[in-house]
């Protein structure tokens, strides 16, 4: 039986693309899909690491006279000015398009999933900032993942870095779920061991944090564990070898489930704390998200024990029947720290150049994120999170 947060579950509302193609090679059936819309003149918002990878696309659609418009250069930790340097692109150039495809990690998604949102629109991203500001979307739009973490091709957000404001801020909307996602483990085999670590552990952290959630729900609790066990046994061989198609294969698909879990139930404390990380220091979201992911947990904790001790036994804990959910759950803890380690994540803020006179500013800005603390197990004051960032430095 499923240990319960509240009791009975609340209503809930699932939105995912009409159509999701999962396995290697199905990244092709794009084509068709932007045939049977009428799109000819494609948008490609394009991973530069993932060019390589996604050649046998950009083949297909050349060998059946689309029109390619393309577009790289997306950096990990996108602004506000990186998206509205795209669109002053787009707009010089007189280049129109009539569908968005995006190949890429979780920030080239984003990106691509924002341009096909404002394409006709009026104003700045800013103006749609926050839940459900959006209007509708005037352009088909389809991703293609190359990494197994963000989990974006599925979910209805998409974040980017406000320097006005300091933050990262997210818009949140039924008009960024992509129409089709094809989540192809062909894309993610030339992905370097530690980015792949970074990023499975971004996708670990949502199936996590969507189990252990003021909002957690029967109905995502099947994806949020299930892909916990896809990736605590399959990350640390994805890593180590890259061409490993079953590893990569389980990898995509816990990070698929990761990213179904966003739009219903979405992330905590985790990824609040995360964000000043890469705000302020441009670290990786994943690699912040793999630094602060135990400790949060250990806070966790009390608040509760019987998710955290079914989210350790996902992790691959054994325990005898009728041990105490506190120890198991302890023991997930450390789980979670020897897989980090196992893939060769470094284990400290320090380590990764966060100054400790950072913490205090660090904590201020995490609490802004009221969006993912309110979904949080346990409360999260100020004292709290700069706890949880010392034991983490």
């Amino acid at each position: 039986m499923t240990p319960a947060l509240h009791s009975p579950p609340a209503t809930i509302t699932l939105r995912q693309p009409p159509r999701i193609g999962f396995g290697p090679g199905c990244a092709l059936e794009c084509t068709a899909e932007l045939t049977a819309r009428g799109a000819r003149r494609i948008l490609i918002v394009l991973s530069a690491s993932a060019r390589k990878a996604a050649a046998p696309v950009l083949d297909a659609l050349h060998a059946q006279s689309f029109e390619l418009i393309l577009r790289e250069g997306v950096p990990p930790e996108p602004t506000v000015g990186d998206l509205e340097k795209l669109q002053s692109s787009l707009a010089a150039s007189s280049e129109t398009f009539d569908a968005v495809l995006g190949i890429g990690g979780g920030s080239v998604l984003d990106v691509a999933k924002l341009l096909a949102a404002l394409h006709g629109q009026p104003g700045s991203v800013r103006t749609y900032f926050g839940m459900h500001l959006l209007p509708p979307r005037r352009v088909p739009l389809i991703c293609l993942p190359s990494t197994s973490g963000a989990g974006s091709e599925v979910s209805p957000n998409a974040i980017l870095y406000d320097e006005d404001a300091k933050l990262k801020k997210a818009v949140i909307s039924q008009w960024l779920v992509p129409d089709a996602a094809f989540v192809d483990p062909q894309l993610t085999v030339t992905l370097p061991p530690a980015t792949t670590a970074a990023t499975g552990i971004d996708a670990l952290s949502h199936c996590l944090e969507a189990y252990a959630n003021r909002a957690a729900h029967p109905t995502v609790d099947l994806y949020a564990l299930e892909g916990i066990r896809l990736l605590s046994t399959s990350l640390k061989k994805a890593v180590r070898h890259g061409a490993d198609l079953d590893a990569r294969a389980a990898c995509a698909l816990g990070s698929l489930y990761g990213g179904l879990c966003l739009g219903p139930v979405n992330t905590a404390a985790v990824h609040a704390l995360s964000y000043p990380l890469g705000s302020e220091f441009r670290l990786a979201h994943g690699l912040a998200n793999a630094l602060l992911l135990p400790h949060v947990v250990r806070f966790n904790l009390p608040a509760a024990p019987a998710r955290y001790a079914a989210i350790a036994r996902a992790l691959g804990v054994s325990a005898p029947a009728g041990t105490a959910d506190e120890t198991v759950a302890a023991l997930g803890v450390e789980k979670l720290f020897s897989l980090n380690a196992a893939c060769g994540l470094p284990s400290r803020l320090s380590a990764v150049g966060v100054p400790s006179d950072a913490i205090p500013r660090m904590a201020v800005d995490a609490l802004k994120i009221t969006r993912l603390l309110k979904n949080n197990p346990r409360e999260v004051t100020l004292a709290d999170a700069e706890t949880i960032y010392r034991a983490a430095f």
